[in-house]
């Protein structure tokens, strides 16, 4: 009798391993058992050849800071986008026809020995009939331009005089002629207020706009002989 008491209270503080069958579990139990019954162990994957993995791609190698003049990056992107900003006016084509190369052989000294000149510039894509003396206001700012500061224009449609005129097609050799510009100031316009309404709306809105132009002065206006493209 003593025997068996002392096996079954033996039995009561040892924990029970055994789990109890999965239909007399709670539901959140049974997924759990369902789990770790299913889960492999370590020893059970089978090992994978080392042919097999996919080895990752190599690195691709760094670009170079420095472009093949010697140039930094930064400077030649900087140059890039000016080049893009203010593109370099096309060079006229200097093969001439014989008919206008004996033209202007012929009439370009007759031109030049009158006292007045006067020349068609194109700036920013916009004419321009000038003289020596004479002011333009540019219908916007020129960035970049500050009071001082000289612009060669070297794309002109048309050089002339009293009697005389050389028409390009659709530019003149900048080599027959030299025309400078002095940037004198910019000019500030004055206040301009708008006001701006919706129909059906009763608030107002208002616009202020105050334009800058730039100013220049045509200070030398020479015209070349023949000689100056090989005639």
């Amino acid at each position: 009798m003593s025997r068996s008491l002392l096996r079954s209270v033996l039995e009561l503080r040892t924990p029970i391993t055994r789990l109890p069958p999965s239909f007399l579990l709670p539901i959140q139990a049974r997924r759990s058992l369902s789990s770790t019954t299913t889960s492999q162990t370590p020893s059970s994957i089978p090992a994978t050849p080392l042919d097999n993995i996919a080895k990752p791609a190599p690195a691709a190698t760094a670009t170079a800071t420095t472009t093949p003049t010697g140039e930094p990056v930064a400077a030649s992107s900087a140059a890039a986008a000016a080049a893009a900003l203010y593109p370099k006016q096309p060079q006229t084509p200097t093969t001439l026809s014989p008919e206008s190369a004996q033209s202007i052989a012929q009439l370009l000294p007759l031109l030049r020995a009158q006292p007045a000149h006067y020349i068609t510039a194109h700036i920013w894509g916009r004419p321009y009939l000038v003289t020596a003396g004479d002011q333009i206001r540019l219908p916007f700012r020129m960035p970049g331009a500050v009071p001082g500061d000289v612009l060669r224009l070297d794309r002109a449609s048309a050089l002339g005089s009293r009697d005389y005129t050389l028409r390009g097609a659709p530019y003149v050799d900048e080599r027959l002629f030299e025309c400078r510009a002095v940037v004198t100031g910019v000019e500030t316009e004055p206040l301009r207020v708008k006001v701006k309404t919706k129909r059906r709306q009763r608030r107002n809105k208002t616009v202020k706009s105050k334009h800058r132009y730039t100013i220049l002065r045509i200070n030398e206006l020479v015209i070349k002989g023949p000689e100056a493209i090989g005639l």
